[in-house]
């Protein structure tokens, strides 16, 4: 058990690693994307002097980049100077992209240079610091660089060659599909970066450039899993699952941010095979039909991917749509059926959340918000790229750390730029605590399930205000919410948007669960201005800055405003005088 959890745990911190190297370049590979689907004789204004700057990007800038911010990682700047003058080597000692030697050499150069420098630095006698430093550093890269071109550059072009043979042969014998048996399941457990953009990512750009698109690209990315998985939960779904599916929908479908529905398939591990039949599906269909992308779509948003889709035209645009439609079907089906036949889930998601949070706490020694978080002066949320979930978990924290008066700052990171420091709580998804441990021994460590609806943060903003209040002042830092009686003939809740309804579908969420939780059946929709119903006993939610909006359109409606749709603690407050 023990060893399987390590290997888990090698695995995550590989996979990071080599996701790390990407992600932050993913802006190169879109700026190509768009640069191919524009300017190549195939695509949208054919330009031929535009065009030029196709090749070069793939095969100088986007190894460049890789290699350096590979070195980086491994030792700042000084790290990601070497690490891109020994990947010149590769490049120019190979004939095809040179992605995957960038990814490792670069680390390799700047591991090297750090060990010199340990070793080397002590010893340097004052006055000679920067002379030392600079040669040592262009002499170790200028061996790296002819190492590389002799050694890395001609063994990777073999394992590409290799691999894209491979590819080739799954493809068109119809068998690639088979992929997504081990992709599905992999993403789940966090290593949906590294397989993206680790693997597919590097072969996709090689059989990009040959044939103009790639079905690879389409593997991981094709948001129709996990879409169908929750339709089925906003569908047949219970309690709390079935209010946050909708909210989760538009973060998955349309933000691209596919951990928001992780927590779904965990909580009932049948699902895993929900998710394996819609990529089957989906990369079925898309093998068929010829579909593909011409670059990587990150995040994983259908706008995304059609912006990637579009070049190659109208037909192309269709197959790839077909393929999200079919794995979103498939998916949808066996999830449907999944839920309806299961008696034992249960009915409230929040809890189940954090029944599983806390059992896979204490099988792995994963700390809770413990009482002694010290003087903690920075939060920040880490998880695998350092984006997406964990920018929004650390929006709604920051927003109740505000509202509570701590000086306290609320960021967000990729576990892999994170370094050890006191004074520091770092907020991490329950799969990769054992890992953001590793970076920050020093640090106070929370685990979450999910980073958009864990009730550990209110837990958190208590404890550090009590360590506020204690050292400062006895007073109350926590903004006292009062609510009306007039509301307690409420027969409706309405959030009112103006068209744009991704934080309104959230917030129905979130005050869902709050009456759920106290008991209150009282239906909660969400309609625009014009819609609004001019009823005694509707309650209209609105932010602050709409509120008069809606009241011009319901006059007579009762109303509450509000300064955020997710994060204010009016919802409670309305709980209780409602009740």
């Amino acid at each position: 058990m023990e060893n399987g959890k390590s290997l888990k745990v090698r695995i995550q911190r590989l996979g990071s690693a080599l996701s790390s190297m990407v992600m932050p370049n993913i802006p190169a590979l879109i700026a190509w994307g768009v640069l191919t689907a524009l300017f190549i004789p195939d695509g949208f204004f054919p330009n031929k002097n535009f065009a030029e700057m196709v090749s070069p990007m793939l095969s100088y800038l986007i190894p460049l980049l890789i290699a350096y911010t590979a070195g980086k990682n491994v030792y700042e700047q000084r790290g990601g100077v070497v690490g891109a003058i020994a990947a010149m080597g590769a490049i120019v000692g190979a004939g095809i992209p040179m992605i995957l030697g960038a990814m490792i050499i670069g680390p390799l150069g700047a591991w090297l240079i750090k060990k010199f420098d340990e070793m080397v630095t002590p010893h340097i006698k004052a006055g000679l610091e920067m002379l030392v430093n600079n040669f040592s550093a262009g002499l170790i890269g200028f061996g790296l660089a002819l190492f590389s071109h002799w050694g890395i550059g001609p063994v990777v072009q073999g394992l590409t060659n290799l691999m894209a043979k491979g590819v080739d042969f799954l493809i068109s014998a119809h068998l690639i599909p088979l992929a997504n048996i081990f992709i599905e399941p992999a993403k789940i457990l966090f290593l949906n970066n590294a397989i993206n953009h680790g693997i597919l990512t590097p072969l996709g750009l090689e059989q990009a450039k040959n044939a103009g698109k790639s079905l690879l690209f389409l593997l991981e990315a094709n948001p129709g899993p996990g879409l169908g998985v929750l339709l089925a939960f906003w569908f047949f779904g219970k309690g709390s699952a079935k209010a946050t599916a909708p909210g989760a929908v538009i973060i998955h479908f349309i933000g691209g941010i596919h951990e928001i529905y992780f927590p779904y398939v965990m909580m009932k591990p049948a699902l895993f095979g929900a998710v394996i039949a819609g990529g089957v599906t989906g990369t079925f269909v898309n093998n068929i039909l010829g579909s593909g992308l011409v670059a990587p779509a990150s995040p994983g948003s259908i706008i995304a991917i059609l912006g990637m889709a579009s070049p190659k035209g109208l037909g192309n645009i269709l197959a790839v749509l077909a393929g999200v439609a079919a794995a979103t079907i498939v998916s949808f089906l066996v999830a449907a059926v999944i839920l309806k036949r299961d008696k034992t889930m249960d009915d409230d998601f929040a809890k189940a959340q954090e029944q599983v949070s806390k059992a896979k706490s204490v099988s792995k020694g994963a700390d809770t918000a413990s009482d002694e978080m010290g003087d903690i002066k920075h939060i920040i949320f880490a998880c695998d790229a350092g984006m997406g979930s964990s920018a929004m978990g650390a929006s709604i924290l920051r927003d109740k750390v505000k509202k509570a008066g701590l000086k306290v700052d609320v960021t967000n990171k990729a576990i892999s730029t994170l370094s050890d420091s006191d004074n520091t709580l770092i907020v991490t998804q329950e799969e990769l605590s054992d890992r953001a441990k590793v970076k920050t021994p020093s640090a106070a460590h929370v685990s979450v399930s999910n980073f958009l609806n864990s009730p550990k943060y209110d837990e958190i903003v208590a404890r550090l205000s009590n360590q506020e209040v204690s050292e400062k002042a006895p007073q109350a830092a926590v903004e006292k919410v009062v609510i009306s009686d007039e509301f307690k003939a409420v027969s409706r809740v309405i959030f009112a948007h103006d068209e744009r309804i991704g934080s309104t579908t959230m917030g129905i969420s979130v005050l869902s669960s709050i009456f759920k939780e106290q008991g209150i059946n009282i239906p909660i929709t969400e309609a625009e201005f014009k819609q609004l119903p001019n009823d005694s006993s509707a309650l209209i939610i609105t932010k602050n800055t709409l509120t008069e909006t809606a009241k011009k359109y319901a006059p007579n409606a009762q109303h509450l405003s509000v300064d955020s749709l997710i994060t204010t603690p009016r919802y409670q407050a309305l709980a209780n005088a409602l009740k």
